[in-house]
């Protein structure tokens, strides 16, 4: 709804969680029945095993950029092309290095789907665009934000056919290689950005970018996917038809970038070691979070991790504008009216055809003869 402020989602309903890097020795537990073990003693004996694997120099790829929260905790994100291979490799790899505390993905709410779905399906999902999607996105998003979201979609759609390959995998792997930490979800709900989007561009605005993502068909390689992992793939494609669109640019780019850099610190916060007793004093360690985000996201996430960062601003929804309102009137108005004079014509076209038919010539000239009588 207009003017309302959503909540930004925190995370998905995966696994239970055992955080925590710890530069103090962790005691070990003692030998005995397994089934016996404390919750204190089972946490310990997973930390320490996760400690055994955490390596103090990690080998990681190229694309992953380090940072350092206030307190310590360590962030490696992982800058991704959606549709490459080798992005997957990048997540696994780095994943089985640092031992993360928890994994934070560029996905909200609305697309968590797409972790449980298996490579075919998803990969025929992505190539149909059905009349049921568009009307799920326009009840989710309203009309022009959810023409706009199958729009891109369209764009996704022809990645995916021209590559044989469905998005997202480096999430999908992400998810598969999390059984002992939390896993966040890090995106912007997609109906925000959406309708936050549309609301930044004027009418003439809107008909340009539509016009642009319905012709889009220039063919995609594998190479130029690779070639692109400096700059993901759907995004720079992205940012070449929204390059003249400023305000575009600035809703899904920029403050995503805003929201993903929160949604990182928020993860990377000190943990709390589970204590014994009530009487036993408090020890908290810094976290090790690992984010996956597409290369686009990268720059803006080291911009802003050192600032301060307001989210509300980015979650409200701001009312339409006169002209919005007006614009959304006015295609209205035309599909309506296109749809009458669709059936206007179509009536009078199938009238004329039953007319020319003998049996009905026949029964005009008995009606005709009656009236005369």
């Amino acid at each position: 709804m207009d003017g309302e402020e959503q909540q930004p989602p925190h995370e998905a309903n995966v696994e239970p969680v055992v955080p925590s890097e710890a530069s103090e020795p962790v005691p070990r537990v003692l030998s005995g029945d397994p089934q016996n073990l404390s919750d204190v003693d089972a946490f310990n004996l997973l930390l320490e095993m996760k400690l055994k694997r955490r390596r103090q120099r990690p080998n990681l790829p190229r694309t992953v950029t380090q940072l350092v929260a206030e307190d310590g905790s360590r962030v490696y994100v992982v800058g991704t092309a959606h549709f490459s291979d080798d992005s997957k490799r990048d997540v696994v790899k780095t994943i089985r290095e640092v031992q993360p505390d928890v994994v934070v993905v560029e996905l909200c709410q609305y697309r968590v789907s797409m972790l449980k779905m298996d490579e075919s399906t998803l990969l025929r999902e992505a190539q149909e665009l059905s009349l049921e999607k568009l009307q799920q996105a326009v009840r989710q998003n309203g009309l022009m934000s959810g023409l706009m979201q199958m729009l891109l979609l369209k764009v996704s759609a022809h990645i995916t056919e021209q590559l044989g390959m469905a998005p997202g995998g480096e999430f999908r792997e992400a998810f598969k290689e999390v059984p002992f930490c939390k896993f966040h979800l890090g995106d912007r709900p997609i109906p925000v950005t959406f309708k936050r989007a549309i609301a930044a561009l004027s009418f003439w605005q809107k008909v340009r970018l539509a016009w642009g993502l319905c012709f889009l068909s220039d063919p995609i390689s594998k190479d130029d996917v690779e070639r692109c992992k400096q700059k993901d793939l759907l995004e720079q494609m992205m940012a070449e038809m929204i390059g003249e669109f400023p305000d575009l640019h600035r809703t899904i780019v920029s403050e995503r970038d805003v929201y993903l850099t929160y949604m990182l610190r928020q993860a990377a916060r000190r943990l709390e070691l589970p204590r014994a007793s009530d009487a036993e004093p408090r020890k908290c360690v810094p976290s090790v979070v690992v984010g996956v985000v597409g290369m686009g996201h990268v720059p803006g996430i080291e911009k802003n991790w050192s600032t301060d960062l307001n989210i509300q601003e980015i979650m409200t929804v701001p009312p339409p504008s006169v002209s919005g309102r007006v614009s959304r009137l006015a295609v209205k108005a035309a599909f309506f009216g296109l749809l009458g004079y669709s059936l206007y014509w179509m009536g009078r076209r199938t009238a004329s055809l039953v007319l020319s038919l003998p049996a009905a010539q026949y029964c005009l000239q008995r009606v005709t003869e009656a009236r005369h009588k």
